[in-house]
């Protein structure tokens, strides 16, 4: 049980430590992009990608469980 509970940790310690590395990089290019002037055109050109990302996020949680499906059992 302590094998499984160290695993465990360390699983979460690694998963935890690539989203802290993620936000990092994130921010070092925000920073970077600002610094030139071009992060109000970043924004524009990532906009529609992520408006559409959450739209999609959105119609996932709204159906519910069953809501991955289309109508006639295909997905």
């Amino acid at each position: 049980m302590e094998t499984y509970l160290n695993l465990m940790l360390i699983r979460f310690a690694l998963i935890a430590g690539a989203v802290v590395m993620l936000a990092l990089l994130v921010f070092a290019v925000a920073l970077v992009l600002k610094r030139r002037g071009r992060l109000g055109e970043a924004r524009r050109l990532a906009e529609p990608a992520a408006r559409a990302a959450l739209r999609a996020a959105a119609r996932r949680l709204e159906g519910g469980p069953g809501s991955a499906r289309r109508p006639g059992g295909r997905r």
